[in-house]
């Protein structure tokens, strides 16, 4: 494995572990447009862990766990643009800790996210 792969496969386990050990945080960001939080939160982390997973066995890093992850990048997407857009519908968001525009500074790294498993999913 590569440092690339190591290190994708360690974020996003880690990553989707945290949905379950911090669920709260995960729910807050949530739009309220989406049902369900608690169950989407927790699908989403298990997603994620099951994703970063992939990552490990060759037989399964560009067959699965690369589209895996990249449709699961493109669809936390909207959180990320809620919480940009409505940080004040976000629970537990100090907005006098964290300024708005690293909200929006936030969303550019989603594509590179996607670059980051594309490139490291191609062996």
């Amino acid at each position: 494995m590569t440092a690339a792969q190591r290190g994708l496969a360690a974020f996003f386990t880690a990553a989707g572990i945290m949905h379950f050990v911090v669920p709260r945080r995960y729910e807050a960001i949530v739009p309220p447009y989406i049902p369900y939080h608690r169950e989407v939160v927790a699908i989403s982390g298990a997603a994620e862990v099951a994703g970063g997973l992939a990552v490990i066995p060759p037989a399964t890093r560009r067959p699965f766990a690369r589209w895996w992850l990249i449709a699961l990048l493109v669809a936390v997407f909207p959180a990320n643009v809620h919480m940009a857009l409505h940080p004040e519908q976000v629970r537990g968001l100090d907005a006098a800790r964290i300024p708005r525009w690293a909200l929006w500074a936030r969303l550019p790294l989603q594509p590179l996210m996607v670059w980051w498993v594309w490139r490291a999913t191609r062996e």
